[in-house]
């Protein structure tokens, strides 16, 4: 259940950032994907902050299930 309320949210994240691109980029037509990101990783606090949701992301939601329940003999 915690699976699919976590890749809710962040399909959510996604659609709300799609849609804030989307706004932006209508009313400042000279506001690229590009030049955002150009913006963005000029400051090492964004940087290191991209590798840690690009690790948690790969750690919780990628790599699969990290715990295996406890297996009860029949």
């Amino acid at each position: 259940m915690i699976f699919f309320v976590s890749v809710a949210c962040f399909v959510l994240c996604g659609a709300a950032l799609a849609v804030a691109g989307w706004v932006i980029g209508r009313r400042y037509p000279a506001a690229t994907v590009t030049a955002m990101f150009d913006r963005l990783m000029a400051d090492r606090v964004i940087r290191v902050a991209i590798v840690v949701i690009w690790w948690w992301l790969g750690w919780h939601i990628l790599a699969g299930q990290t715990v295996d329940p406890p297996v009860v003999p029949n």
